[in-house]
């Protein structure tokens, strides 16, 4: 067996050292944060500041839980959230299967359009979008903080990139067997491309979770409000109180923690399909 050279076991003790600093360093926050929750109201102001928590207290959470409406926050999150991925998902799939597979009149330049929309930064549709709903009168109502996202121009995109790379032969021995598009699309194309889709169900989720300024805009209401926003509110009432405030961020970034770590493996996978494909 041919020993390595010393240069480059060093190159490689080195990249390691730096991927394992890279870690704690995105990982040190987040720590805090959960430490920091853990602290009385004193301990947490203190200097020097104290890393582990002296006595824990999981009581921060139960207290920040009911200082304000979380769980009307949480159910409208979660609502909002799934509404959303469920309408992006159907949007793109059926989207994509046209720009993939179908052939109609003005196909290559629609798609242009499509992909030029891309370059607009989605800040510069807020005004839009806001007058827009403010002529619905949809102001502080689920479909303000839903409808105008319910298309995503990238996830189209990258189905119809998927999707094109199934095999046209197939689609033709489809419709020789009079098997209609539709059919096709949810019987075939659909679980072909599970992984793409779930990872595009994954960032949707996550999107509209974490979503902050639309829903500030079109809420007024303490009821309509999702974690995000509802959780900035709570900072301003809850003062100097920063266990509580700690716990309450907890609260909203916890979920999504779960969700990557059961789900990372269609993430990953969605991903690296995505730079194979492109």
């Amino acid at each position: 067996m041919k020993s390595r050279k010393p240069t480059a076991i060093i190159a490689e003790i080195v990249k390691y050292v730096i991927l394992v600093a890279g870690a704690l360093f995105t990982l040190l926050p987040f720590v805090w944060m959960i430490l920091s929750s853990l602290k009385s109201g004193s301990e947490i102001v203190s200097i020097p500041p104290t890393i582990i928590p002296t006595h824990f207290m999981f009581s921060n959470y139960a207290e920040a839980w009911q200082a304000a409406p979380f769980p009307r926050y949480f159910l409208n999150t979660v609502f909002v959230a799934t509404v959303t991925t469920v309408g992006v998902l159907l949007t793109s799939i059926l989207a994509a299967f046209a720009f993939a597979r179908l052939d109609f009149p003005g196909k290559k330049i629609v798609f242009s359009l499509f992909m030029a929309t891309l370059m607009i930064p989605g800040e510069m549709l807020l005004i839009t979008n806001f007058v827009t709903v403010t002529k619905l009168k949809w102001v502080d109502t689920y479909k303000a903080m839903i409808v105008p996202w319910l298309a995503n121009v990238f996830y189209t995109y990258l189905l119809s990139q998927f999707f094109s790379s199934v095999p046209e032969a197939l689609y033709l021995a489809a419709k020789v067997d009079k098997c209609s598009d539709l059919k096709f699309l949810f019987k075939i194309m659909v679980p072909m491309n599970k992984n793409a889709i779930t990872t595009v169900a994954i960032l949707s989720f996550i999107g509209s979770w974490n979503s902050f300024l639309w829903p500030l805009l079109v809420t007024n209401s303490p009821n309509m409000r999702v974690l995000s926003h509802g959780l900035v509110r709570f900072q301003s009432e809850a003062g100097a109180q920063y266990q509580l405030i700690m716990a309450a961020s907890c609260i909203l970034v916890v979920p999504i923690v779960i969700i990557y770590l059961f789900l990372r493996k269609y993430i990953l996978e969605g991903m690296a399909y995505t730079g194979v494909k492109g």
